[in-house]
């Protein structure tokens, strides 16, 4: 029996999307982010030794890392799912997967971090300072990457239904963090079609199965 270990308003939410497609059975044991630090309990820890969330058990097997556990659950419980090795879908497949935490999570993840020191609590002399620095990187380095990131995938989803073509695959339950999380923050009126196809995944019965399954999720 598969086990995810969950994480509330976190990408472990995409795994329980993908359980429930795969209408495999499933249990979920569920933690809470601290609400002081918002980072995930000690308690993980025993599960995988950086504490992080997604994790899955399947017996005596422990899968940790977003793409790493997407690839084992449709290799191993939903081919259909996973593209034909050597077509021109599995490569787009390949690319996809990594894209999403190589190239789109981690501008974003600057940009939050910056926009944090912007309005945290600091000393006065000092938040001029912070700002300085953080408007600068913000500026010069992670929104114009973001543009240029969300701009591509837009066109790519003017062409297609889904991110390898016509069928979803792995490859989408991967994308979808980022991009609901983006359209949650800054809403969807420049990138109508990736605001469209946050919608589409979201109206999935199983999407809405794995909502009610795991509780708080802001970004849905």
């Amino acid at each position: 029996m598969i086990t995810l270990h969950h994480l509330n308003n976190s990408r472990s939410q995409r795994i329980l999307w993908l359980l429930e497609e795969l209408k495999t059975p499933y249990d979920i044991t569920f933690y809470e982010r601290d609400k002081v630090t918002i980072l995930a309990p000690k308690e993980l820890k025993k599960i995988h030794a950086l504490g992080k969330s997604p994790v899955i058990t399947d017996g005596d097997i422990t899968v940790a890392e977003s793409g790493a556990i997407i690839e084992y659950l449709v290799q191993t419980y939903g081919k259909d799912l996973y593209p034909q090795p050597g077509s021109s879908e599995h490569r787009s497949y390949t690319y996809w997967m990594h894209y999403a935490e190589g190239s789109l999570m981690p501008q974003m993840l600057i940009k939050l971090i910056f926009d944090k020191v912007k309005n945290s609590p600091m000393p006065f002399f000092i938040k001029p300072v912070a700002r300085m620095i953080a408007n600068k990187v913000l500026d010069s380095y992670a929104s114009p990457n973001i543009k240029t990131n969300l701009a591509y995938i837009e066109e790519h989803l003017s062409q297609q239904s889904w991110f390898c073509g016509d069928t979803l695959t792995g490859a989408d339950i991967q994308m979808s963090f980022p991009l609901e999380a983006m359209i949650a923050r800054e809403g969807g009126s420049n990138y109508p079609n990736i605001a469209a196809y946050v919608r589409k995944f979201q109206a999935r019965p199983a999407y809405q199965k794995a909502l009610e399954a795991g509780g708080e999720y802001d970004y849905a």
